[in-house]
């Protein structure tokens, strides 16, 4: 008898491994040889290592400095940067090396925050959507577009003005609301692409049952571009953030971040340029090493680009 497989054989063998409780090894080999091309890749280290800098920044900001950026003295208000003092203070006369290096702590944390939730509600609700279609995917469909349709930032200032306290928690729920429908439809479309796979009839053939499906086969092949888009996204939502703060519908005095600084510093371009080039320098190198990160991740992810 002739041993040559037929195609629907490895699908079916895929089927029966998962059944088993043993992961598909084609997506085990998705992954190793992306990252394999990470490795190489020095778009990717480059954005990586700004990424680990800027975390460990706002994780342990002690390590960058040892001045506390809530004391200040009015005295050296202003002055420009020195030996002693190398990004100059700020207008109360706060050491302003020591105020950037905490700012790192409330952009990262609402930029990580925000993604983090909206990608566990794309997730659930995409998959979900995309499997099951029919009421279910029409009712999430139409209110990711309504929600769609709402300008992030005209829509944070009117959500945002309803608090009277804004932190990083109201910040955060309210960018988490206006930005999760991109990543929904994002999950759902490629849902919707997979559940066609006939590894996915072969698997529902042989006894699986839903959740199964929707975990062992459909979430790992369709989890890719979501896992890319949420990391661009990270410094899409570090970015709308300082941008809410600066237009004085952000983070509230006594916080500390990139937005504040930038925002007190606009009347100050020519007299104190200092004031806004560093916090905006920080500001554009993180968002920037995300969305760096986010293209290194896309192209090793996505078979068509590799050679």
């Amino acid at each position: 008898m002739s041993q040559t497989n037929q195609p629907g054989t490895e699908q079916a063998t895929a089927a029966v491994e998962s059944v088993t409780g043993e992961a598909p090894l084609t997506q085990a080999s998705l992954w190793g040889d992306a990252w394999r091309q990470l490795r190489k890749s020095p778009l990717f280290l480059l954005s990586a290592f700004l990424v680990l800098f800027f975390t460990v920044m706002a994780v342990a900001p002690q390590l960058f400095t040892d001045a506390d950026p809530r004391t200040c003295d009015l005295s050296h208000s202003v002055e420009p940067p020195s030996a002693g003092h190398i990004f100059g203070y700020d207008i109360q006369g706060c050491d302003y090396l020591s105020r950037v290096v905490y700012g790192a702590r409330a952009s990262m944390a609402i930029g990580l925050l925000v993604v983090g939730v909206e990608s566990s509600i794309a997730v659930m609700l995409g998959s979900a959507a995309g499997y099951y279609g029919g009421t279910l995917d029409a009712i999430v469909a139409r209110v990711a577009d309504v929600i769609f349709a709402i300008p992030v930032v005209l829509g944070g200032i009117v959500l945002l003005t309803a608090f009277e306290d804004r932190g990083l928690i109201q910040v955060s729920l309210v960018l988490v609301l206006l930005g999760w429908p991109t990543l929904m439809r994002l999950m759902r479309s490629t849902v919707l692409s997979v559940k066609q796979m006939d590894y996915v009839a072969a698997a529902r053939s042989l006894g699986a049952n839903d959740l199964r499906i929707l975990r062992v086969h459909i979430l790992p092949n369709a989890i890719a571009p979501v896992v890319v888009y949420s990391t661009i996204t990270v410094g899409i939502i570090i970015a709308a953030e300082a941008a809410l703060t600066f237009l004085g519908v952000g983070l509230q005095l006594p916080a500390i971040s990139w937005g504040l600084q930038i925002s007190g510093a606009e009347t100050r371009l020519l007299s104190s340029p200092h004031l806004l080039f560093f916090p905006s320098a920080a500001l554009v190198l993180v968002v920037l090493s995300f969305i760096l990160m986010g293209d290194a991740l896309r192209d090793a992810l996505d078979p068509k680009l590799r050679l």
